[in-house]
């Protein structure tokens, strides 16, 4: 038997649409502030013990229908041994950026053995939640491609990608061999988190909406859709989501993907129909509109509630991007309640 969660991400009947939010497991929460309090983010995202808890804590809060797997998506480099640091308020910062053949021959291929540590935290958090939130699934998650090379290739968050872009077009050769390392890693990160017990998985090309569609169909996609094949033989739900993809829709709904992420820039209704037929979508409230009265949110959210149930596939609520730091912890829990009132009042109509 399905969770909502899995129900719904693979179109089935559910009795109410599921809810979680991307970063909902951070800054937001004052219990995860105190519990982060004198450690870093690398060093919590592998720690099983932090990693479990902090996974955990939004689920208690906020009652969320999925936890989403406390981590980053520069943790596949830094098991692999690339010297990366993340610098609060400014992100990943890598050491040695790979710009050449020979510095892509110094990147080593992530072997599970070299995260025991992610399947034990996962393992830990899947027998909590079947003992105490049965019905609350865990999503597993990896940078995708393009995204993580973006870090490798510019060393560090960048406004323009430009040395990447310089990189795609003037040794696409190179680019492509880097694409296709990075998208082994991320298979292997996620393919240990799916076989330590995760229920689905996200592949996050936060960076995509960068490109245009032809140079994402060109230098990008194939890469994207690789690690989707690579992992479909664990049969569960996948999940691709990017930010500014609005023009990319139709594209990386090609990948392989069952549910596409829509962020909050694109109307759920115009995105069913940029997706396949039948293919679920997930979304998109602003982040930004947790900040404004209740009697302005409620009214939002109820919209996308009913444009997701209009879809032809499942919908999974979800805002646009992820939970800003400096959110009322309080909101987040209200809008679940909010969507699972709604969407069980009309689904029972």
């Amino acid at each position: 038997m399905h969770n909502t969660l899995v129900s719904a991400a693979l179109s089935k009947p559910v009795s109410r649409t599921p809810v979680w939010f991307m970063r909902q497991a951070g800054r937001s929460l004052p219990e995860y502030r105190e519990l982060r309090e004198g450690t870093t983010m690398l060093g919590s995202c592998r720690t099983p013990d932090l990693v479990t808890e902090i996974t955990l804590q939004p689920v208690r809060r906020h009652g969320v229908d999925a936890a989403i797997f406390f981590s980053d998506i520069v943790v596949p480099l830094e098991a692999a041994g690339v010297s990366v640091e993340i610098v609060p308020g400014t992100g990943p910062v890598i050491e040695h950026p790979v710009r050449t053949r020979e510095d892509l021959a110094r990147l080593d291929d992530l072997t599970p053995d070299m995260i025991g540590d992610i399947a034990e935290s996962i393992g830990r958090i899947r027998a909590e939640l079947d003992e105490k939130h049965p019905d609350t699934a865990l999503i597993g998650f990896a940078g995708a491609p393009f995204t993580v090379a973006s870090y490798l290739i510019e060393g560090g968050p960048s406004r323009n990608h430009e040395k990447t872009k310089a990189m795609m077009l003037g040794d696409p050769e190179l680019f492509s061999d880097l694409l296709a390392k990075l998208g082994r890693m991320s298979a292997t990160f996620i393919d240990v988190q799916l076989s330590a017990g995760a229920q689905a998985f996200q592949l996050f090309d936060s960076w995509a909406g960068y490109l245009s569609a032809a140079d994402y169909r060109k230098y990008v996609l194939p890469h994207s859709a690789a690690v989707f094949s690579s992992l479909s033989h664990h049969d569960v739900p996948s999940f691709h989501f990017g930010v500014q993809t609005g023009e990319l829709l139709s594209d990386m709904a090609t990948v392989g993907c069952d549910v596409v992420g829509v962020d909050f820039r694109v109307d759920l209704a115009d995105a069913s129909n940029r997706v396949r037929p039948g293919q679920a979508l997930q979304g998109n409230l602003d982040p930004a509109m947790l900040f404004a009265p209740w009697d302005v949110l409620r009214p939002r959210i109820e919209e996308i509630v009913r444009a997701g149930l209009a879809h032809e596939g499942g919908h999974v609520f979800n805002l646009g991007h992820g939970v800003l730091p400096t959110t009322d912890p309080a909101v987040p829990g209200l809008i679940v309640e909010e969507v699972h009132r709604i969407s069980s009042e009309i689904l029972s109509a």
